[in-house]
């Protein structure tokens, strides 16, 4: 019987197991993620599993956006009335807008780089996955069969060989 050791050696990990739920890690193209917080600030941070800064950058977007009115700004624009737009729009609270929304851009941009970094560490380690979470609040256990078959779905496209002992019957 060929028995899961789970050793806790590895200095970097696929995946985590934790209150909030599973989160693993994969190559992503940094410029795809800048280019949803360029849409939306907040949405490439969404993309990783960055929750508290996107759902903040999110929010914020939303409120000052609404603030300046920057979208009857842009409407007035597109419609060819530029004085209105120039009168609609305030513009200290734009001066808001810009530093934020370009911050967003650049910390998704970094923040997939350096988790990419680190898919690459683990996975030169060949590291297990952090397959339990004990909590406060809650146990979380991530089962062999499901980490077998999470592992053929996402890696498949990956030159990875699982070993023998671990393949889904």
């Amino acid at each position: 019987m060929n028995n899961y050791n789970y050793d806790n050696t590895a200095r970097r990990y696929k995946a985590h197991v934790s209150l909030c739920g599973t989160t693993q890690l994969h190559l992503r193209n940094p410029y795809i993620i800048a280019w949803w917080s360029a849409a939306f600030p907040g949405c490439g941070h969404l993309l990783l599993p960055k929750y508290l800064r996107g759902y903040s950058l999110f929010l914020w977007e939303i409120i000052v956006n609404n603030m300046s009115h920057l979208n009857l700004a842009i409407m007035y624009s597109f419609t060819g009335t530029f004085h209105m737009a120039g009168e609609v729009l305030k513009r200290r609270v734009l001066l808001l807008y810009l530093p934020v929304y370009i911050f967003a851009i650049w910390d998704s941009y970094r923040a997939t780089v350096d988790l990419n970094k680190i898919f690459i560490l683990a996975e030169r380690e060949n590291a297990n996955f952090n397959s339990y979470a004990i909590g406060s609040l809650e146990n979380n256990k991530l089962y062999k069969s499901e980490q077998r078959k999470f592992l053929k779905q996402k890696y498949q496209q990956y030159p990875i060989k699982i070993p023998a002992s671990h393949e889904v019957k």
